[in-house]
Parts: structure tokens; C-alpha cells; sequence
């Protein structure tokens, strides 16, 4: 049998175990795994576009579910979003939410609109702090504000900007306080995007990383340029933290930064295939996510004919160094953290047994304080990823020689879980860059798919609906003859 290595579209066509194009199919830990399909969250869809959502975490451990549209903020409170704005927010086009958590203060920005904090309920503006595109809350204590605009010091999309030491409401610059204000400009262009890393600060552009210090006064952050080529940042929620180092999307690769060097992971496996197919026109609004329970990055990204939305999904396991695919349409992510529920409090989600979502009963999804992967989709609905696997296919790679026409008989797949249902079809062709020519679809026969098809590569395609997971699989292509 033949280990499965996962998507990797880049590499030579006849190494063995790749998988050339998957459909909902992700890896876990001991191989492959068909995708959790999404399960409604027992909550209303927001009036408009989520442009952004957290689960904000107290000091006593207590948890809000936020999310913003355009005009809006919103709290999530039993499955009503209550309206936690200020009035109506302006917003734009293009603009998202950036959210940060002070302590028991949630703050929240998009650029346009005055920066904004909540305690609890209703959100108000910051007096005197700067218009930001993005807001992180770092270990010393600070609040930082990146890609700034403000009446005294102007626009600064490459500025930066720390309010004063334990308080939020503070933003002059003043060397007592610790209050301070910058730019970074030993690279060109706006800062896409920043986040915090242990006690660090990073600060992506399109093609560079800043890492900022906390120093103390004068300068009170240091900025350093990271040697690394062009490693930078497509857009705003193009990096995810993974617990010690970021995962990220950039103009050219996906890289891995630890805070030393970036690390291209792409190469020969994703790259060129994401590039030839992501929109060239709206690969900014790529949105990464991490799920830290299955140890999963899911990269949701707009596909070549998508008209703006992000309607296709990479996956990638961390420790495994390895790919697979779950396409869905998403405009915002976060991990969210169920609130529990009891025998009593299943009348909340059905009436019925059989109205209950499809949810195995072990899922966290049912525990206070469960974890599990969740997104907005197109109705503005929350939906999390604890679902049955819908339909899934994976396509292994090419099978065969260049000098020997071969038979195969049959393709087995070594499943952990077999499929509720399952069939392959073959390909064929006679010379690697050749039209691949389908032959036969047969059903899964006592734990192997019959196919008997002749050619000197051969390459199959597993459909199943259900829950799966496989490690391997094998043809054993026979030789036919030769001359």
C-alpha cells in the first residue's frame, strides 16, 4: 500500500501517494479524513455581510460572541444578534473589522470610523485615539493601532501607533505615559496587516516584516526589518497565529514565520497551483484561520471566478506538512465557543430527535466551552464545522511506466472509516502529458473498486458520501507485454 502525502498539485504527476485534486477531503493525524460539512449555529443571520468576528474572553474567563457588517456591531445572546453600535457606522466597500481584547475591554476598528471599546453591551468611541485599519493588544500592557489616520498627524497607511501604558483611553504621545507614534518605512507601502507573537508585535507589509520590541523610552517599540526576500501579506486576515509562529499568505508562497526568518512551505506542493488559481483581482481578501484542536490552518480564498466572495478553501496540517481541500464560501471565521447544552435544552434546537442538527453526540459542539471551527457563509448565517461529511472525492496521482503498457484489475483504498457509500473511476493514457481518457465507474466490492482498464499510466478517482478517513492505497499495475 502507498501512504497518502495529500494535495499537492505541483509535484511530478507519478510520485506515489500524492493526491492531484480533492473535494472536502482534509488530513488529520494518522492520514485522510472527509471534511465536517457546516451545521447551522442555533443563532439569526446578521442583517448584512459579516466583516468581521471574534469571541472576546474576559479576565474572569467569561466569553462575548461579536461581529460586525458594514454599519453595525452585533452580540450574539442566546440566538439573537443585539445591536451594540453606536448609531450607524459608515464603513466602506471594502472595509473589515479588527477586534482586540484589553483586558475586560473589547476594542474594535475598520479605519473609517472612530476606534471604538465595550466593556459590556454597547460599544463607544475612543476620544483622541487615530482612525485604524487594524488593532492588536500586546503583552506590556498596550494597545497598538497600525495603518493610522488622525487630524493632527494625517494618513499614515505605513504609521503605527501605542496608547499609553494600562490605558486604552489614552493615545497622546507623551514620554510619561509611554503613549507613542511611528513609521515604518525602510520598505514601501501600507501596513496589510499585524499581529502579536509571545511578546513581539509583527507587522506585515505586502513584501516585508517589521517585528516591533517594547523598549521602553524614548522610542518605547523598536522596529526591525526581517531579512526574507519579499515575504509579506496579501491582505488584512491573510495570517493566523498557530501557537508560536505565524502561518501566512503571501504575494508569492505560503510562508511560516517563528519571529527569526520566514519559511516558504508551499514550494512543490501549493504554490503555483494557488497562484494559477486564486483571483489575481481579489486574492486580498484571503482570510486564514487556525484550528487548533485538529491542528488544521484552513486558507478560505477567492477562486478565479469569484466575483469578490471568498469561495475556496485550502487546508493544511500543521505538524504534518500536508494539504487538502474543503471549498466553501465564508466571509468571516472564528473558533466558536459553545455555550453548552443539557437534555432539557435540546427543545432549543428541534422539537424532535430528528430535527437535531447532524451532530455526533461526542462532538464538543454539545460542551460549555467547546471549541470548533466556524464561519459566516453567504446568508450571514453562523455555521460551525462538526457536520456529517457530505460528498467528498479525492484523485490520486499517475500510476505506471513509460516503457510498459500495464493492466490494472482493481484499486483498493486501506480506509480507518469506510465511506457510507463509494465508487472509482479510472483514467488512462499512453504518455505522461497526454489527455487523461475515463474508463469505467464501479461501486466499492468487498473492500476494492473493480476496474480492469489497460494504458501506461493510470490514474483513479474515489467519490464517497459519509464520513471516511484512509491512510493508503494500492492498484498493482500487471504488465501486460513488451517488445
Amino acid at each position: 500500500m502507498t501512504p497518502i502525502l495529500g494535495f499537492a498539485p505541483d509535484a511530478e504527476k507519478t510520485m506515489p501517494g500524492i493526491l492531484t485534486a480533492c473535494s472536502h477531503v482534509i488530513p488529520y493525524e494518522a492520514g485522510f479524513r472527509g471534511a465536517p460539512s457546516p451545521v447551522a449555529v442555533t443563532a439569526d443571520a446578521l442583517a448584512a455581510e459579516c466583516r468581521g468576528a471574534v469571541v472576546a474572553v474576559k479576565l474572569d474567563g467569561t466569553r462575548r460572541i461579536l461581529a460586525g457588517t458594514q454599519t453595525k456591531l452585533y452580540e450574539l445572546t442566546g440566538s439573537t444578534w443585539g445591536d451594540v453600535s453606536t448609531g450607524s457606522y459608515t464603513g466602506s466597500s471594502e472595509t473589515r473589522w479588527s477586534f482586540c481584547q484589553f483586558g475586560d475591554t473589547t476594542i474594535a476598528t475598520n479605519l473609517v470610523d472612530a476606534m471604538q471599546s465595550s466593556s459590556a453591551t454597547t460599544f463607544a468611541p475612543i476620544a483622541g485615539a487615530p482612525k485604524a485599519k487594524i488593532v492588536v493588544s500586546a503583552s506590556n500592557n498596550f494597545v497598538l493601532a497600525f495603518n493610522t489616520s488622525d487630524p493632527t498627524y494625517g494618513v499614515n497607511q505605513d504609521g503605527w501607533w501605542n496608547c499609553a501604558q494600562n490605558d486604552q483611553t489614552n493615545w497622546a504621545p507623551n514620554v510619561s505615559t509611554l503613549a507613542n507614534r511611528g513609521r515604518l518605512v525602510a520598505v514601501e507601502g501600507p501596513i496589510q496587516a499585524a499581529l502579536t507573537l509571545g511578546d513581539y508585535v509583527v507587522a506585515y507589509k505586502h513584501r516585508a516584516i517589521f517585528v516591533g520590541i517594547f523598549v521602553g523610552t524614548p522610542v518605547v517599540w523598536q522596529w526591525n526589518l526581517i531579512p526574507g526576500g519579499e515575504a509579506g501579506v496579501v491582505g488584512q486576515e491573510a495570517v493566523c497565529d498557530i501557537g508560536g509562529a505565524h502561518f501566512i499568505v503571501g504575494n508569492d508562497n505560503f510562508w511560516l514565520f517563528d519571529g527569526t526568518r520566514p519559511a516558504p512551505i508551499g514550494d512543490g506542493v501549493t504554490r503555483q497551483w494557488f497562484l494559477n488559481n486564486s483571483s489575481p483581482t481579489y486574492r486580498y481578501r484571503t482570510k486564514v484561520s487556525y484550528d487548533k484542536q485538529n491542528d488544521l490552518v484552513r486558507v478560505n480564498y477567492p477562486s478565479l471566478t469569484s466575483t469578490g466572495q471568498c469561495d475556496a478553501t485550502l487546508v493544511y496540517h500543521v505538524k504534518k506538512k500536508q494539504w487538502g481541500n474543503d471549498d466553501v464560501t465564508t466571509e468571516a471565521s472564528l473558533n466558536f465557543i459553545a455555550p453548552g447544552v443539557t437534555i432539557d435544552g435540546l427543545d432549543a434546537f428541534s422539537s424532535t430527535i430528528d430535527g437535531l442538527p447532524d451532530v455526533p453526540f461526542d462532538s464538543q459542539y454539545w460542551l460549555s466551552g467547546g471549541q470548533t471551527p466556524a464561519y459566516f457563509n453567504s446568508s450571514h448565517r453562523l455555521v460551525s464545522l462538526n457536520g456529517t461529511t457530505a460528498s467528498s472525492s479525492f484523485t490520486t496521482g499517475d500510476m505506471g511506466d513509460d516503457d510498459a503498457v500495464t493492466l490494472i484489475e482493481r484499486f483498493r483504498v486501506r480506509f480507518e472509516q469506510s465511506p457510507t457509500t463509494a465508487s472509482a473511476t479510472g483514467f488512462v493514457k499512453f504518455n505522461e502529458g497526454d489527455a487523461l481518457m475515463a474508463g469505467a465507474t464501479n461501486a466499492i466490492n468487498d473492500g476494492k473498486f473493480d476496474l480492469r482498464q489497460s494504458g501506461r499510466f493510470h490514474r483513479v478517482r474515489v467519490d464517497m458520501t459519509g464520513d471516511h478517513k484512509e491512510y493508503a492505497f494500492d492498484a498493482k499495475p500487471r504488465a501486460l507485454g513488451g517488445r
